[in-house]
């Protein structure tokens, strides 16, 4: 059994909705930054890092967004939840998913954890003011070129899809309409009638 620690609403969701449309057998556990519980000693002997998600298998733990994507679709190849068998394509999720970690989800967290990098507050508060243009900016390559559409990679489904839904719905609290990007705003509306989507908010709102 797989055991993935989640919060609702943050990158954890991506996750959660790669084992949703897995099939394997998980069950998830919420963290609440709210109470501190990603600086619990318990949680902090799963995932030292204090984020989430973190995966429990029965190998080990696994951590970071990027490496679960990749590792959930491998455990189920028959799915084609990535493009396993062609080291281009797959190469091609991954370059698309870390530009979503390393480059958009930065640009979210800057409005929300400015102390990661900063300690004077007006630095907080020029962070803060920066972001619906950073995230706007990263949205506009993801609209123009990265999402080939329907799906990210063209006519195919992958976890990709899941990373992208999760970082377009934040753009409402970033103070971006996600209407300025149709094909982008066409994608979310899509994922949002995929079953796994729906099990998966619905397991967020029952594990909180």
């Amino acid at each position: 059994m797989l055991t993935l620690y989640i919060t609702p609403g943050t990158c954890s969701r991506a996750s959660h909705i790669a084992l949703a449309e897995s099939g394997l057998p998980y069950a998830v556990s919420r963290i609440s930054f709210a109470d501190g519980g990603q600086r619990s000693e318990s949680y902090l002997k799963i995932n030292p890092k204090g984020r989430v998600p973190a995966l429990v298998t029965d190998k080990g733990v696994l951590t970071e967004t990027v490496a679960l994507l990749a590792y959930i679709a491998s455990l189920v190849p028959e799915k084609h939840l990535a493009p396993l068998a062609d080291p281009f394509l797959f190469a091609k999720m991954q370059a698309f998913n870390a530009y979503l970690a390393s480059t958009v989800h930065i640009n979210h967290a800057h409005g929300r954890r400015g102390a990661r990098w900063a300690d004077d507050e007006t630095s907080h508060a020029d962070m803060i003011r920066k972001v619906p243009q950073t995230m706007r900016d990263a949205f506009v390559l993801i609209e123009n070129g990265f999402l080939e559409g329907p799906y990210v990679l063209g006519e195919t489904y992958s976890v990709a899809d899941a990373y992208l839904f999760v970082m377009a719905g934040w753009l409402e609290s970033d103070h971006v309409d996600i209407a300025e990007f149709p094909r982008v705003h066409a994608h979310y509306r899509m994922m949002l009638e995929r079953p796994a989507v729906q099990r998966a908010l619905a397991e967020e709102k029952e594990a909180a």
